[in-house]
């Protein structure tokens, strides 16, 4: 390099470390979570004048709260608060414009669909619907009914009954179950109850049973234009938790109940029906075969016939996914599909994650080419679009900018976003804040990595920092381009934090993410291993103060690591998987035989427990904190004592930090506030004692 390179290098790294340390700045921490503003759901009005959403906070109590804001998508005004529930969430504008719905959970936690004046005001609850459980609401387009997916609460298990049992002394009931759905994480057990689709007339908020014949009560659901039907992508056979591809759509009579099945569709998942605005055609989400919504294939976006079906796919030959979920620690990860038809039937939209930015994209009904509508280093949310096709609502969020609601312009070719909030911006202008530099790895077997590198605040080129890996969940996800606090909070203590997309990861095209496909712990591990070789030749790490954690797959990987490496001072497994085999009885998702793992985990298990950390265990040397919550389904807390055992038998040192029953397997992101800033300071604790000492 030129001196006089090196020279203008040296000046640009001084005056970032002096602007990193201005005065009144200081470093992200973990309890800077509970200054942070979470904003999400952005609605705007039919006539593109105003976005409403939720904002959701810390409270004073340990608790989030959430209410509805409002501001005008144009001009200076800042946003406002529009509601005060303290539980409200999913606003819905009227098809008129005159009223906004939503879910609040007002009395007893119990939820209900409010209605409250576009112009403000008090909200009133429309329904009056049991205990249990209300996941979403829309609209008819003529505005004289809603129709509502609500799941009742077991009797034995309402509020009530358990008041009962606490007067006489009982004990809480047993669960007597024939049917292996019976529990979800993050949902808990709801036993043979399930989802069913219900009517809600607005004039008196009386409610009737449209459709309870969805075997999981998984369905998804639109009202068509005219509102005298809804389009159900539902699965009604008997063993739907294993035969995904006997999903279908269906059309509802909306007055009658009266079922027709759409016919001329392929075998496969199907998720996120949406009748075109003109009626003549419904778009949804699915893809060909026997593999659930939650695959390494890529879900594709189809269209069909509303009477004659004949389904096509528009996206088959882009090697999209619209399952290519960006992971992030300050926004609710939601493993689904978002699509919309334009109001003028003229195009869908959707969401496309790709190489860690998710933007909104296009596609004309007829097919042709997939046209990206946003740019930049950005994880993009979308809400609706006005009633003449010119705005969106959506929210953005960048490594260094937690997400805010923008209003978009929106044409064929772009989205021209103008931020209509930023909440944030003082609390973050503030903090120092570390900026991801990306860069791409070849492996042993030339496959290109994705990787991002974050050198902490006054970061000084002269030194060599400890130095921490995170590895990401799924493992069909990505790491991405929003805000991660964990990431920011690491890095604000002295580290340097490298993260990464190898194989198995979203985002990358189906060979990519098929790579592992039961055979986890090989392409995978050749990809890790490229990556702990760029940390070691990275001239500011100390080699010998190096850190590897991961969550849920990314727990699974640092056990494997720990069991074939001694490159790392120290490890954090988070919610992790371990053995294979147990793991095939105890999640909450049953695995069929033979499916995404060879074999079977009773009298098969071969191909499992060979890519199974925990037979390899016997290897680890590497001191380890072990961390989960004894309510995860998805990933049972035997996974974890397995590890922590193993560990105490070699001597090893460990620690085993249990959250309890109340937390679930997303607990990092949306547990209760006080363990959230535990688990954080337990991570930074665990690298400090064995990478700064």
């Amino acid at each position: 390099m030129p001196a006089t390179a090196t020279r203008k290098k040296g000046r640009r790294a001084a005056t970032n470390r002096r602007s990193s340390r201005r005065p009144g700045k200081r470093p992200i921490t973990p309890e800077d979570l509970l200054e942070f503003k979470l904003v999400g759901s952005p609605q705007v009005s039919p006539d593109g004048a105003r976005i409403v959403f939720t904002r959701k906070h810390v409270g004073e109590k340990n608790e989030y709260v959430s209410n509805l804001w409002i501001v005008n998508a144009r001009g200076d005004e800042a946003p406002r608060q529009f509601t005060s529930g303290g539980r409200d969430s999913h606003p819905r504008w009227s098809p008129d414009g005159s009223s906004i719905a939503f879910i609040g959970a007002r009395e007893k936690h119990q939820p209900q669909i409010y209605v409250i004046g576009a112009g403000g005001g008090e909200a009133v609850p429309l329904t009056k619907f049991p205990e249990g459980a209300l996941a979403s609401f829309q609209w008819a387009p003529d505005g004289t009914y809603l129709a509502a997916s609500v799941r009742e609460q077991d009797p034995a298990w309402t509020e009530a009954a358990k008041k009962q049992r606490e007067e006489k002394g009982l004990a809480d009931p047993p669960r007597v179950l024939d049917d292996w759905w019976y529990r979800l994480d993050g949902d808990g057990y709801f036993n043979a109850q399930r989802f069913h689709l219900y009517r809600v007339e607005v004039d008196s908020g009386a409610h009737r049973l449209l459709y309870d014949k969805d075997t999981l009560g998984l369905f998804s659901f639109d009202i068509a234009p005219d509102s005298r039907q809804i389009v159900v992508a539902t699965n009604r056979h008997r063993q739907a938790l294993v035969r995904p591809e006997l999903c279908e759509l269906i059309r509802i009579d909306a007055a009658t109940g009266r079922i027709v099945p759409i016919p001329n569709l392929p075998e496969g998942p199907k998720a996120c029906p949406k009748w075109s605005p003109d009626g003549s055609r419904i778009a949804y989400a699915g893809r060909k075969g026997e593999d659930d919504i939650y695959s390494v294939e890529n879900l594709e976006l189809w269209v069909c016939d509303p009477v004659k079906g004949n389904a096509r796919s528009l996206t088959r030959k882009t090697d999209h996914c619209l399952l290519a979920v960006a992971i992030s620690d300050t926004a609710e990860v939601a493993f689904g599909p978002s699509l919309q038809w334009r109001p003028d039937s003229r195009r869908i939209l959707f969401k496309l994650g790709r190489h860690g930015q998710v933007h909104i994209a296009s596609i004309r009904p007829s097919g042709g080419a997939v046209d990206v509508l946003t740019r930049g280093r950005i994880d993009h949310d979308m809400g609706n679009c006005s009633g003449d096709s010119s705005t969106i609502a959506l929210t953005a969020s960048e490594p260094t900018k937690l997400a805010e609601i923008h209003a978009g312009d929106l044409s064929d070719a772009s989205i021209r976003t103008t931020p209509r909030s930023n909440f944030n911006g003082p609390i973050l202008r503030q903090r120092t804040l570390a900026k991801p530099a990306a860069t791409w790895l070849t492996t042993a077997d030339d496959t290109k990595v994705h990787l991002w590198t974050m050198l902490p605040p006054g970061f000084s080129p002269r030194k060599k920092y400890p130095a921490v890996l995170e590895i990401h969940g799924g493992p069909h996800a990505q790491y991405g381009e929003g805000f991660f606090h964990e990431f920011q909070a690491i890095a604000s203590a002295g580290y340097i934090v490298f993260y990464a997309n190898p194989r198995g990861s979203k985002g990358y095209g189906q060979d990519h993410t098929a790579a592992i496909k039961g055979h986890w712990g090989t392409a995978d591990w050749t990809d890790m291993q490229a990556v702990i070789a760029h940390m070691k030749a990275h001239p500011n790490v100390n080699v010998k103060k190096m850190g590897v954690m991961g969550g849920s797959y990314g727990g699974y990987m640092t056990n494997w690591i720990i069991g074939h490496s001694r490159e790392f001072a120290g490890a954090i497994t988070d919610r992790c998987v371990s053995n294979l085999v147990s793991m095939g009885g105890s999640s909450d998702w049953v695995e069929k035989e033979d499916g995404y793992f060879p074999g079977n985990f009773w009298d098969r298990p071969e191909p499992r427990w060979d890519q199974s950390p925990i037979k390899f265990i016997g290897n680890a040397r590497t001191p380890t904190l072990v961390i989960h919550s004894e309510g995860d389904l998805r990933c049972n807390i035997e996974q974890a004592e397995q590890v922590f055992t193993a560990l105490k038998l070699l001597n090893v040192p460990t620690r085993f930090v249990r959250y309890p029953r109340s937390t679930s397997h997303g607990m990092s992101r949306g547990g209760p506030p006080d363990l959230r800033l535990h688990r954080l300071h337990q991570i930074l604790d665990w690298w400090k004692l064995h990478l700064q000492q």
